[in-house]
């Protein structure tokens, strides 16, 4: 025992900074800034600043020409303080068209279109990405392929069998075309094929499972981040869309918002003031879903990026 205690006393500590044979480990202050990982330089947030007000910018002056009159939109330099006509002005965007409605309207064909996009193109790509059948390589490429024809190319064509539905001035004929997109089929066809293991696949085909239960219960719920972005992608695109619903749409009663907002000019003057009035009311929407959302859409962009 006196000799253990001799030598326990002799040997180094292993845990003194100074104990031979122990590596020190370098401290972070004396690490070099060029090789310091995650931290961020001020002239970063300089960069995302200006980039950040950049693309507000036009939002703001929309609001300042919509408060202001169409006066301020031709004022040198530029107007940069709002004025007091915004309620006066959206008192007569509601007075000259039936808003609300069409905001409804849009609201119903965005969100149709949103859950179908991100349901049957993750169903689509499920399928492409896991399950075989006969001729899926070439139709999956004929799938990638019609991504490079332009979607003005399709208008005439489609609208000759919207016609021979008897779909003309509904809203019908913009929830159906939209409610399957092949970049949607695509990403989800990639995200499905990095994310999901083929293995997890073939246990539940060895336990009973179909195909269809396979997907519902195992494959959609692992890909929801990506389908809800898709969504959310769909939604934007079809609040937006301006020449489809201009193409079929007649009645007021149908409008969209678009087109609702294109209804608010005349035929010979436009009232810059009303127009952005209207465009400022129809943004709004969209600044409050990337509010409550954005943070679950860039997660679900980033969700399987490091993965495969």
């Amino acid at each position: 025992m006196a000799q253990l205690a001799e030598s326990a006393q002799t040997a180094p500590a292993a845990g003194r900074p100074g104990a031979p044979g122990r590596r020190r480990e370098p401290r972070l202050d004396r690490v070099p800034r060029s090789r310091q990982v995650g931290r961020v330089r001020w002239y970063t947030y300089a960069v995302l600043t200006l980039a950040a007000l950049a693309c507000l910018f036009p939002l703001y002056w929309m609001f300042v020409v919509a408060s202001a009159g169409t006066a301020a939109a031709a004022e040198m330099p530029p107007r940069v303080v709002p004025g007091g006509r915004l309620l006066v002005v959206t008192q007569l965007v509601f007075e000259t068209i039936p808003f609300l409605r069409s905001l409804l309207n849009s609201l119903v064909v965005a969100g149709l279109i949103a859950v179908g996009q991100a349901f049957l193109c993750a169903l689509a790509g499920f399928a492409f990405a896991k399950l075989s059948f006969k001729g899926r390589d070439p139709l999956f490429l004929l799938l990638v392929l019609t991504m490079t024809v332009p979607a003005s190319l399709s208008v005439i064509p489609q609208y000759m069998i919207i016609a021979q539905l008897g779909w003309v001035d509904s809203l019908q004929a913009l929830v159906v075309p939209g409610l399957v997109s092949a970049f949607g089929i695509f990403w989800m066809r990639q995200h499905i094929s990095a994310t999901i293991d083929d293995q997890l696949l073939q246990a539940a085909r060895v336990d009973g499972a179909s195909s269809w239960q396979i997907f519902t219960r195992i494959a959609f719920p692992i890909v929801r981040p990506a389908a809800f972005v898709l969504g959310l992608l769909g939604f934007v695109n079809a609040w937006n869309d301006f020449l489809w619903p201009f193409i079929v749409l007649k009645s007021p009663e149908v409008y969209t918002a678009q087109i609702a907002i294109k209804a608010l000019q005349s035929n010979l003057t436009v009232d810059l003031g009303l127009a952005m009035a209207g465009s400022f009311l129809v943004t709004i929407p969209l600044l409050v879903l990337f509010a409550f959302f954005g943070r679950q859409m860039v997660s679900g962009i980033m969700d399987g990026a490091f993965k495969g």
